[in-house]
């Protein structure tokens, strides 16, 4: 649980404090310093400092002595919802800022299957809600696997990113992730003599490479040129490969 409240901004004195006054349900500010350990100095300001958070607040009992009385910990999902919603608000801004500076390429390594999955989940967050991919299937699912890959398109569907994919005929395993709009995915499998052995998503100014289990890494390149070739390589190879019945 300290760890939880620590994540949420409260430090170790105030997590004392706090928790005093949640057991005590209502009482003097003598009452829970004390309880938490914690100077009568110390309390006033720590119920002052979580009053602003709304996690606390203070009446004047009998003969004026101040009382503690905690409030819903609920305040906390509707600190988050508000916290999220402004965010909503100014991440699009800040990332124009940030698409808008000229800067050098990012490349980063990510080794393993951990590493794999963690570069595969950074392409949900591209921003024009449209991925596009080379996806090489029997090394798909052996690294991350049919499990995690159903979690990671469930979570891409839910933030309505639709995916143009092409696969290879050598590369084919059993039939799954068919074209299907309710999933967002149209699909394209390349001319037979293409053997697309390694995966690609190319998603705003950023691709990704992931290689098969034998050399087991993924690569990320953010790169504005880059990302431009490599979706004009992949719209010729899109106009040539088939529709998938």
């Amino acid at each position: 649980m300290h760890e939880k409240l620590a994540a949420v901004g409260l430090d170790e004195k105030e997590q004392r404090f706090y928790l005093a006054a949640l057991e005590l349900g209502s009482a003097p500010v003598t009452v829970v310093a004390m309880r938490a350990g914690v100077t009568r100095t110390n309390g006033y300001d720590l119920l002052n400092r979580l009053e602003r958070r709304g996690l606390l607040a203070q009446v004047h009992g009998e003969e004026g002595i101040r009382q503690v009385i905690p409030t819903d910990p609920n305040v906390l999902i509707k600190e988050w919802e508000q916290t999220r919603s402004m965010l909503d608000d100014l991440v699009p801004e800040l990332r124009s800022m940030f698409n808008s500076t000229p800067r050098k390429p990012r490349i980063r390594f990510h080794e393993g299957e951990e590493g794999i999955q963690r570069a595969l989940w950074t392409t949900l967050d591209c921003q024009s809600k449209h991925l596009y991919g080379i996806l090489s299937m029997h090394e798909l699912l052996e690294i991350p696997g049919p499990v995690w890959m159903d979690g990671y398109i469930a979570e891409r569907i839910q933030r309505g990113i639709q995916l143009d994919v092409v696969r290879s005929y050598s590369r084919e395993t059993e039939p799954i992730w068919p074209a299907a709009r309710s999933e967002l995915r149209e699909l394209r499998l390349a001319p037979t003599e293409l053997d697309l052995g390694m995966t690609a998503y190319i998603s705003d100014d950023t691709v990704v490479y992931i290689s098969s289990k034998n050399e087991n890494y993924a690569l990320t390149i953010e790169s504005r040129e880059l990302a431009s070739l490599q979706k004009s390589l992949f719209q010729s190879l899109w106009k040539l490969s088939k529709r998938h019945k």
